[in-house]
Formats: C-alpha cells, sequence, structure tokens
C-alpha cells in the first residue's frame, strides 16, 4: 500500500511538473508570437517572394495577372545595364566614409573617456545626430552646402577662395558632400560603442604598461587597439552594411543627381520599382545587392580570424 502510494504521489508530481512546464512553453510562445508574427509577414513573405519576382516581369499596377514569367532575363539584362554599375561603383565610393566614421569615432572616445568631465553629457551631445530625423539633418545640410547662399561657402569666400564648390549641386562634390553627411551623424553610435568597449579593457594593463615605461601611443597600439579589435569588426560590418542601404539622405537632397552622380543602389532599386514600375526587373537588382553583402560580410568573417582578438 506505501508503495503505490508513493507511486501514485510520484506520478502525479511529474504530471503536475509536466504541466506546469508546458503552460511556461505555451506563455513563452504567446509572448513571442506578436514578434514572430510581424517578422514572418513583413520580413520572411517578402523575402521569399523576392526571389520569385526576380524572375518575372511584372507591373505591379496591373495586378497579379500581369505577372510575367521571364526566367533570368532580368540578370541578363542587369549585367548589361550601364545605370546599374554606376549605383553600384557610387555605393563602393561610399564605402569610404567607414574607416573615416571608425577613425573619428575612436578618436572622440577616446578623449571623451579620459579628458572631459561630464561624460554621459558628451554622449548625448555626439549621440543626437544619429537619433534624429533623417529628413531634418538633410534640410539642414542643403541650407548649410547651398552654392551661393550657404553658411559653409560664405566661410570659403571669406577665407578668399573666390570660387568655392557647388556642394550638392556639381556632380563632382555631390557624392563627397553626402559622405561627409553620412559620416557626421554616424559618429554618434560608433562612438558610444567605442566608449563601451573602451570600458570593458582590464586598468591592469595599462598599470603595468606604465610601470615598464610604455608611451601613450605604445599603449594605445599594443592595448587599445587589440583589445577593442571585437568592437571595431562589428562596426565595420554594420557600417558597411549601412552604407550599402543609403537612401533617406540621396531622396530628400539630390534624388540621385547631378548627373547620376549620387545614384545608389538602393535608390537605383526604388527608381526601378516605383517610378519605372519595373518591379521583376528591381527585385532582381535586390537580390544582386543581398549577393553582393553576403559575399562582403562573408570575407569580412574569414578575415577577421587574422587580427580580431576575442
Amino acid at each position: 500500500m506505501e508503495r503505490s502510494a508513493s507511486q501514485s504521489t510520484a506520478s502525479s508530481q511529474s504530471k503536475s511538473w509536466l504541466s506546469t512546464t508546458a503552460k511556461e512553453t505555451i506563455a513563452g510562445y504567446l509572448f513571442a508570437a506578436p514578434m514572430l508574427i510581424g517578422l514572418t509577414i513583413f520580413i520572411l513573405i517578402p523575402m521569399v517572394s523576392l526571389f520569385f519576382i526576380s524572375l518575372t516581369k511584372w507591373n505591379f499596377i496591373q495586378g497579379f495577372r500581369g505577372v510575367e514569367m521571364i526566367g533570368l532575363d532580368n540578370f541578363r539584362h542587369l549585367f548589361q545595364d550601364k545605370s546599374f554599375f554606376v549605383s553600384m561603383l557610387n555605393n563602393i565610393k561610399l564605402l569610404l566614409a567607414v574607416p573615416f566614421t571608425l577613425l573619428f569615432s575612436l578618436v572622440i572616445a577616446i578623449v571623451v573617456d579620459e579628458k572631459v568631465y561630464f561624460k554621459s553629457f558628451f554622449k548625448i551631445i555626439y549621440f543626437m545626430p544619429y537619433i534624429s530625423s533623417v529628413v531634418a539633418v538633410a534640410i539642414v545640410f542643403q541650407i548649410l552646402f547651398h552654392p551661393s547662399q550657404g553658411p559653409v561657402n560664405g566661410f570659403l569666400m571669406s577665407l578668399g577662395v573666390t570660387n568655392p564648390p557647388k556642394w550638392l549641386a556639381d556632380p563632382t562634390y555631390a557624392l563627397p558632400s553626402i559622405m561627409m553627411i553620412t559620416v557626421w551623424t554616424s559618429i554618434g553610435f560608433n562612438m558610444v560603442v567605442y566608449l563601451a568597449g573602451l570600458q570593458s579593457i582590464p586598468k591592469d594593463l595599462y598599470e603595468a604598461a606604465d610601470i615598464d615605461g610604455a608611451s601613450s601611443w605604445r599603449k594605445f597600439h599594443s592595448i587599445t587597439v587589440p583589445m577593442l579589435s571585437p568592437t571595431t569588426f562589428f562596426l565595420l560590418i554594420t557600417g558597411i552594411i549601412y552604407s550599402f542601404k543609403t537612401f533617406d539622405l540621396i531622396a530628400v537632397l539630390t534624388q540621385g543627381g547631378p548627373a547620376k552622380s549620387t545614384n545608389v543602389m538602393v535608390y537605383e532599386i526604388y527608381d526601378q520599382a516605383f517610378v519605372n514600375l519595373k518591379m521583376g526587373y528591381a527585385a532582381a537588382e535586390s537580390v544582386f545587392l543581398f549577393a553582393v553583402i553576403l559575399l562582403i560580410t562573408g570575407i569580412q568573417f574569414w578575415g577577421q580570424k587574422k587580427w580580431v582578438n576575442y
């Protein structure tokens, strides 16, 4: 009797534990359901649809009845499209903004971490451009870079520059202007991440270097840079992906001009899809852009083994 009673007690406890675990599992799925549903509807389904649409000739105004399967013709045309290759070249040039952003962010982070009081205040000041409205930032720089009445050219003319650049209105200077704005808006985020990395470096390393008589440059080269390499790797990947996603600044400031000098890949995709109404061709360009970003990220992950210290 005692044995059967103990077995029934153990069985009831086991069932109670299982029911508790099942309830916790169901509760977890219910809490995650809104995010999973949103992820499926707004990301996974469009991504899968993208590959199918890239094989079609489709003017979406005609609805699904206008879908015409053409196989790989969009990709064949893509590699003969000079406009798309110009946009890809502009994106490659735009990548030059990434190392400058990392360099300036690291220098500012070191100065704020070691030489400045009220660090939280300066974090907010430098982070404000990153969280500000892109449209507002674009309009401010549109005023600053005005060819004849802008403060930037007014300052240059006061220094004796008789023929200052026309900035956003000049095909030669339009893309560098976009790069400067991108650097300015991205420095705050990178600086905050670098500050977190600097504060995680053990102070014992610097104390040991001081005892050995190491100079400031030696400590920076041998301690700071290697210990920050995972942070730099993270910011490098996100910076490159962000540069390939540049759209809003171009849409507000230049619309790809002048003379397509700022026509980047995402804006080219937008132009083909919603201006020329070539949804299938725009999808093919998107697939190509996805492949380029995936390839660059894969190369970075392969190469980080040689310079990132974990």
